[in-house]
């Protein structure tokens, strides 16, 4: 007899539960969505966990400082710590998880916002802020939104919250990209403040695949950084990765902004998915093609 395995997912945040922050709870569509997928014979392609940091006795997370013993496939971190949310045990457990072909998926925001995720192996390194990794490129590192004053670089303005933002595909149009019909996803959701990612010195098994545009400066900036399979030097079959510039692209409020969000923001929302609905099919197909794309080899 045959059985289905499906591709266990890992939701998880770099905060404990807290009611007024970006908790795991703030991602329920994203949740709904995935959990919403079907293979050809209508059956679930994924089974999703969700959950935000839970410390041991030793202060680590109980599942990401373990992570490459468990029977999860995909990780999708939520970097929405401000510097301290994971410690060397739970990225040294990403870190050997991505060394036994898990895939990940891992986002931040503006300044140091996530910056405990810099020492995940290969993926943090792709992630720049600004008190740690500053960007390679100097030029980069000063401030593009000037309207939240209490936000320093990197933080492109590629739009306000509740509005779609238009994407570009760096050389071939990668997977990631693509609609049903072949075509390449055009909206992603936009952010007054999205963060710097880039390929890593090392990166040879890396690309930016699509890049966003400063709706205050006009300059480009990467979105997406995608990390291929690889056999490291130590002979470790590493899974695909991603580094991408913000979580806002898959958080409730970005996706509806009645869905509300922390006291703390402060810019005014848009309306540009309340007016275009459909523009929000884009970033569900995006999520659709990473899911699949992260899926370890079987």
């Amino acid at each position: 007899m045959n059985y289905k395995v499906m591709t266990k997912i890992l939701l998880q945040t770099t905060i404990p539960f807290t009611e007024n922050d970006w908790h795991i709870g703030r991602f329920s569509l994203l949740h709904e969505h995935l959990a919403s997928l079907k293979d050809k014979n209508g059956d679930a392609l994924y089974e999703i966990v969700a959950r935000d940091i839970e410390k041991d006795e030793d202060g680590n997370d109980q599942v990401l400082s373990r992570l490459d013993e468990s029977d999860f496939d995909e990780l999708w971190l939520f970097a929405v710590d401000v510097g301290n949310g994971l410690t060397k045990a739970d990225c040294a457990g990403i870190t050997k998880f991505r060394q036994r072909g898990g895939g990940i998926f891992s986002t931040r925001d503006h300044q140091d916002l996530g910056s405990s995720l810099c020492t995940i192996g290969g993926i943090g390194a792709a992630h720049y802020f600004h008190s740690k990794q500053n960007d390679p490129d100097i030029e980069r590192n000063c401030r593009d939104d000037q309207d939240t004053r209490n936000i320093d670089f990197p933080n492109y303005h590629s739009g306000a919250n509740g509005d779609y933002q238009t994407i570009k595909a760096v050389g071939e149009t990668h997977e990631l990209l693509k609609r049903v019909d072949s075509s390449a996803i055009e909206y992603f959701p936009a952010h007054p403040h999205e963060g710097g990612v880039g390929v890593p010195a090392d990166g040879d098994a890396a690309r930016v695949v699509a890049t966003g545009k400063s709706k205050v400066s006009g300059n480009d900036f990467n979105l997406i950084v995608a990390f291929d399979r690889k056999t490291d030097k130590h002979g470790n079959s590493c899974g695909r990765g991603i580094a991408e510039s913000s979580f806002h692209h898959l958080v409730d409020y970005n996706w509806d902004v009645a869905k509300g969000c922390p006291d703390f923001v402060e810019e005014a929302p848009g309306d540009g998915y309340e007016k275009n609905p459909s523009a929000l099919e884009d970033i569900k197909t995006y999520a659709a093609n990473l899911a699949k794309w992260l899926a370890p080899e079987r």
